[in-house]
C-alpha cells in the first residue's frame, strides 16, 4: 500500500502537468462560471477517484475473496463504484436545481425564525405604545385635574378679593 502511495504521488505530479493542456483548459481572458468550475473539478475528483482505486488494488485487498469467487468480487467492485459516483453526484444534475434544492429549506426556516422575531417585536412594540398611550391618558387627566383645581382657587381667590374689598369700603 506504501508503495502504491509512492507511486501515485509520483503521477499525480504528471497529471498535474498534462492538466494544465487538456482540450478542456480554457483561453486566458475567458471566464467560467464558478459552478461550471466546481462541476468540473468534481468531475475530475471522480475520475482519479475510480483511477486510484483500480479493481487491481481492490482485489489485493480482498485476495482470498478473489481467489474464491473472481466474479463475485467483480461485480462487488463494480456496485461499489457505481454507489460511490452517485453518492457524489448531484441529485437533478442542474446546479441552480440543486442549490434551490439545499438552500430553500435553510431560508425557509431563517424567514420563520425572522417572522417570530418581527411577531416578538411586534407584540413588544404594541404593548409599549399601549403603555405610552395609557401614561398619555393619565397626563391629560392629571392636566384636567390641576387645571380645575387652578380654576377654584382662582375662583376662591375672586371671592376673597371680593370679600376683602366689601370689609375694607365702609371705612
Amino acid at each position: 500500500m506504501a508503495e502504491a502511495s509512492s507511486a501515485n504521488l509520483g503521477g499525480g505530479c504528471e497529471e498535474k502537468r498534462h492538466e494544465g493542456s487538456s482540450p478542456q483548459s480554457v483561453p486566458p481572458g475567458t471566464t467560467i462560471s464558478r459552478v461550471k468550475l466546481l462541476d468540473t473539478m468534481v468531475d475530475t475528483f471522480l475520475q482519479k477517484l475510480v483511477a486510484a482505486g483500480s479493481y487491481q488494488r481492490f482485489t489485493d485487498c480482498y485476495k482470498r475473496f478473489y481467489q474464491l469467487q473472481p466474479d463475485v468480487t467483480q461485480r462487488i467492485y463494480d456496485k461499489f463504484i457505481a454507489q460511490l459516483q452517485t453518492s457524489i453526484r448531484r441529485p437533478s444534475g442542474i446546479p441552480e436545481k440543486d442549490l434551490h434544492s439545499v438552500m430553500a429549506p435553510y431560508f425557509l426556516q431563517q424567514r420563520d425564525t425572522l417572522r417570530r422575531h418581527v411577531q416578538k417585536q411586534e407584540a413588544e412594540n404594541q404593548q409599549l405604545a399601549d403603555a405610552v398611550l395609557a401614561g398619555r391618558r393619565q397626563v391629560e387627566e392629571l392636566q384636567l385635574q390641576v387645571q380645575a383645581r387652578q380654576q377654584a382657587w382662582q375662583a376662591l381667590h375672586r371671592e376673597q378679593r371680593e370679600l376683602v374689598a366689601v370689609l375694607r369700603e365702609p371705612e
